[in-house]
């Protein structure tokens, strides 16, 4: 079989090279349009859900919260098994697909569950889906450097202004905020007023919800003119909550800062985000959309840096604290690098041995289009070029290198020997005449 496809190449040596030629420059199309990233994605096909209700135990939430979703969770299509993790306030379930399923279908079986869960969980309390990341998405950090400028602005200006012009780059999952201070109007009750009005901690929050709100009216016509009517009555300040009347004892009304202070302050925190030993910072984690191209969005994220950038106060701009294109750099110029070297060295040798530039030039020629053939196998079966798969790659061209050069050693000694016996042949009958 292996001689008669050495036949047939050699009788067709223009359909060879022109497949040869087809190869290569499909390969180099699927080198551009291959999916870029230093770390392979080797995490489970998973869908996260959810849960946050504050202030309850990890007990009260594995028997209200937990227990309830991870048993009407169970028997979606194509689940392997569902994980859950209670801790306090929040509640994490993890359900592990096949491998072969697709992410997105699995997370439509998912939501369509939890929206026919009905009324299985305590109320206000509300199930969602984590980003549509993988467990090696986090491709970018970020932090502000923003000298004078205190952490809960820092935090406000990266929860409303950075991460929404962030989360619109093309394949950005998610931006997950760190650090900092989230401001919240916070009313610290007095117990001892509370008993001397006669008033409970459930009328305080009453009358803030009552009061936290507008009410739409109507179009009202005067003089062929027309006016909306309308009410604003959104809380905006600290003296408007403490204005706020409870109720009224003796025509005198109780307000809120008679039995509470009322004050501007962050959430509790479970810990911080510091750098390099120099303090708090704020910042952010830029998560990659499952079967993304990182290299690409973490291109995209850093123009949008640059113009977000315009927008910024004074003083304030990007650190980049951790960027995972500067190893997606680090590996191809290494696969590059080890190509043009090998390709020297492979020349060298073949001239220095057998003093023949042809049998060089053959083999300089299978190693990029092996190479190329190899991208092409890659984006069939949806493998990233990462560390993993070029280190291989990188591997494979010693053996591509050391097989041209035994078959090109090989065939120049079988030449040899045939054309000795060529000679040989014509002597032998020069002496016969």
């Amino acid at each position: 079989m292996v001689e008669k496809l050495i036949a047939f190449s050699l009788r067709n040596r223009f359909l060879v090279l022109l497949f040869a030629t087809g190869i290569f420059i499909y390969g180099i199309y699927s080198v551009n349009t291959s999916k870029i990233d230093a770390i392979p994605d080797l995490s489970e096909n998973q869908v996260i859900v959810f849960t946050e209700w504050m202030g309850r135990s990890p007990q009260i939430i594995e028997d209200q919260v937990t227990y309830p979703l991870v048993t009407n969770l169970q028997g979606i299509p194509q689940v392997k098994y569902v994980r859950a993790s209670s801790m306090f306030g929040m509640s994490f379930i993890y359900l592990i697909f096949d491998d072969n399923t697709d992410i997105y279908w699995a997370r439509s079986r998912v939501l369509e569950r939890l929206n026919s869960i009905g009324n299985v969980l305590p109320a206000g309390v509300v199930p969602s889906m984590g980003p549509d990341g993988t467990g090696v998405g986090h491709v970018l950090w970020y932090k502000l450097d923003a000298p004078g400028m205190d952490l809960g602005e820092q935090r406000a200006l990266q929860d409303w202004y950075i991460k929404f012009a962030l989360q619109n780059v093309p394949g950005v999952s998610e931006i997950a905020s760190f650090g900092g201070f989230q401001k919240q109007y916070q009313i610290a009750v007095d117990p001892n007023k509370l008993s001397y009005y006669k008033l409970k901690v459930s009328d305080i929050m009453t009358a803030v919800n009552a009061n936290n709100n507008e009410a739409g009216g109507r179009k009202f016509e005067m003089s062929d003119i027309g006016y909306i009517i309308k009410t604003t009555g959104y809380l905006q300040s600290v003296e408007q909550i403490e204005n706020i009347a409870v109720r009224t004892a003796n025509s005198i009304p109780v307000r809120v800062k008679d039995v509470a202070t009322v004050q501007m302050a962050g959430e509790s925190r479970l810990g911080i985000f510091d750098y390099n030993g120099e303090g708090e910072a704020v910042g952010g984690i830029v998560v990659l959309r499952y079967g993304e191209n990182a290299d690409q969005m973490i291109q995209r994220v850093k123009e949008k840096m640059k113009e977000v950038s315009k927008g910024l106060p004074d003083g304030v701009k990007f650190n980049i604290v951790y960027d995972r294109g500067e190893l997606i750099e680090e590996s191809i110029s290494s696969i590059k690098h080890t190509l043009i070297e090998e390709m020297i060295v492979v020349s060298l040798i073949v001239i220095i041995f057998l003093f023949h530039w042809r049998s060089a030039v053959s083999i300089i020629i299978q190693i990029p289009v092996t190479i190329a053939a190899s991208f092409i196998i890659l984006n069939l079966f949806d493998i990233s070029s990462n560390i993993m798969s070029l280190t291989g790659i990188a591997l494979a061209i010693g053996v591509i290198v050391d097989n041209g050069i035994i078959m090109a050693e090989n065939s120049y000694k079988h030449l040899a020997h045939r054309q000795a016996e060529l000679n040989a042949d014509q002597e032998g009958g020069q002496y016969v005449q």
